[in-house]
């Protein structure tokens, strides 16, 4: 066993009781491959199947489903050297922004405790915080990683649409669904991101353009780089105020070009988004139905998951289909043909991730407030494109983390973007 690997399991027994990211470590850690992961230690978000594994969702209607076969990605990192340390805490079949709706109790944000850690990657992004791993893996469909990222102090990747395989992720929402990595710098982030990557005979959507990102690229700062530099007033300007003085920085450092822009109806982003979740979640939760796959999902989850598959049996309906998921689509194509005129005039956009802090643990927020968590993270979903949060400071003791957002498949100069700003205070 490893050092490193001792480490983090010493960290887990110290600490996950506090902290509540890890629900299951795993037992056999005796992978002997050697590869660019090499002994690497990564937790990985529980509706992601890792053969042996309980593959819960935080969810009391899978407590007791053990993984029969590893998910794509888990195959590649078990192939690269990577140890799979555990499965992580998340919010309840990833229905949920906080990290507070997980059937197995709260996961907490290490960084700030007492704050939220975000979601619904919680555990993922808490575990590479509390030192419990070196990366992890979490799941993004309207922000699901680069929330808990912002709120926890870590990088979080949200790779292009398509460009990792989801063979082997139980599914929120099929068309919008993204596996990516976590991990405390964004070296290490672009490492596993490089493992993850690639076509996929398993998941038929999966593609790979312009190859995998070479890492050796990482360090180069790009040139001529245009930035739009997204207008939006959000509530906390301290945060803004953050994001703005970071990128000001790196504009004069590296002579890059910044001009203020829109996103064009960006308030009707979420409003287009959770019809299209709620319909694609519930069409996908129909296979637990206590027979094939452990307990019947309406008979044991929790309110926001029953929230949602409501949401999506209504909608569904005739009367209501045509009403709203069909001009959901409809607006998600307007959203798509919108941020693609963007990239063609500028290389990124940057923003923060979120438009507030974390609220505290319990504190009751209503559903609209915990939903425009997203405001700023969904029209990537809804595109495609990658985007990543990057810790740039913090407010008040607990972290902001700064959007960078590329066009689809240009993940790795979304990543030299991020490594060049990192550099300024290293």
């Amino acid at each position: 066993m490893g050092s490193n690997l001792k480490n983090c399991l010493v960290e887990i027994k110290k600490n996950n009781k506090k902290i509540n990211a890890i629900l299951e470590v795993n037992s056999d850690l005796t992978n002997k491959k050697k590869g660019i992961l090499g002994g690497r230690v990564i937790a990985v978000k529980a509706n992601i199947n890792v053969e042996g594994l309980n593959a819960s969702c935080a969810s009391k209607v899978l407590e007791n489903y053990k993984s029969p076969y590893d998910a794509s990605v888990i195959k590649k990192i078990k192939d690269e050297g990577g140890l799979i340390i555990g499965m992580a805490n998340m919010d309840e079949f990833a229905c949920g922004g906080s990290g507070e709706t997980s059937a197995f109790g709260v996961a907490k944000n290490p960084v700030a405790l007492g704050n939220v850690p975000g979601g619904s990657s919680s555990g993922s992004c808490a575990a590479v915080a509390a030192g419990f791993c070196d990366m992890a893996l979490g799941s993004d469909t309207g922000g699901s990683i680069r929330n808990p990222a912002s709120h926890c102090g870590v990088v979080g990747v949200k790779p292009t649409y398509s460009s990792v395989s989801r063979y082997g992720l139980i599914d929120l929402s099929m068309s919008l669904d993204q596996i990516g990595p976590i991990a405390k710098n964004v070296e290490d982030a672009a490492l596993l991101l490089r493992v993850i990557q690639g076509k996929d005979k398993n998941d038929s959507i999966s593609q790979e353009k312009g190859g995998r990102i070479n890492l050796k690229n990482i360090e180069k700062v790009p040139k001529n780089l245009k930035i739009g530099l997204l207008d939006y007033e959000i509530s906390d300007k301290k945060i803004q105020k953050l994001i703005d003085d970071k990128i000001n920085v790196a504009v004069k450092k590296y002579g890059w070009k910044i001009q203020k822009i829109k996103i064009p109806n960006l308030d009707l982003a979420v409003a287009t988004y959770y019809p299209l979740v709620y319909v694609e979640f519930f069409s996908g939760t129909r296979k637990f139905d206590g027979r094939r796959y452990g307990k019947k999902i309406e008979d044991f989850a929790g309110p926001e998951v029953l929230r949602r598959i409501l949401g999506g049996s209504e909608i569904t309906k005739a009367e209501y289909g045509g009403r709203y998921y069909h001009k959901s689509l409809i607006a998600k194509k307007i959203f798509s043909d919108e941020l693609k005129k963007i990239f063609g005039k500028f290389d990124c956009i940057i923003s923060p991730v979120t438009p507030k802090l974390p609220h505290k643990v319990g504190e009751k927020i209503s559903v609209e407030e915990m939903y425009s968590y997203d405001v700023l993270t969904v029209p990537y979903n809804l595109y495609g494109n990658c985007a990543l949060s990057l810790p740039v400071g913090n407010v008040g003791g607990v972290p902001v983390g700064m959007q960078i957002a590329c066009d689809k498949f240009e993940d790795e100069l979304m990543l030299r973007v991020a490594r060049a700003v990192e550099k300024i205070d290293n």
